[in-house]
């Protein structure tokens, strides 16, 4: 004779909701990183833009200190 062992119900349901709550989680955490991954993505471009535009600071600085100095030799 095959002995066969009844489940309680009780955990089966407990079983399926932990997993449908498990993937509900999984797919609010997949939606969350890839609102971040967004937010990288534009501040990747921001940092970009800010390092021009220092270098274009620092290139306006040396030609305003040259101007300055040849001013500085005819007066």
């Amino acid at each position: 004779m095959t002995s066969i062992r009844k489940v309680p119900v009780a955990l089966v349901v407990a079983l399926v909701v932990q997993t449908i709550g498990g993937l509900v989680w999984a797919g609010g955490a997949a939606a969350r990183i890839s609102a971040l991954e967004g937010k990288v993505a534009q501040q990747v471009l921001v940092a970009e833009r800010l390092a021009r535009l220092e270098a274009q600071g620092e290139a306006m600085r040396g030609s305003l200190e040259r101007i300055e100095r040849q001013l500085e030799k005819r007066g």
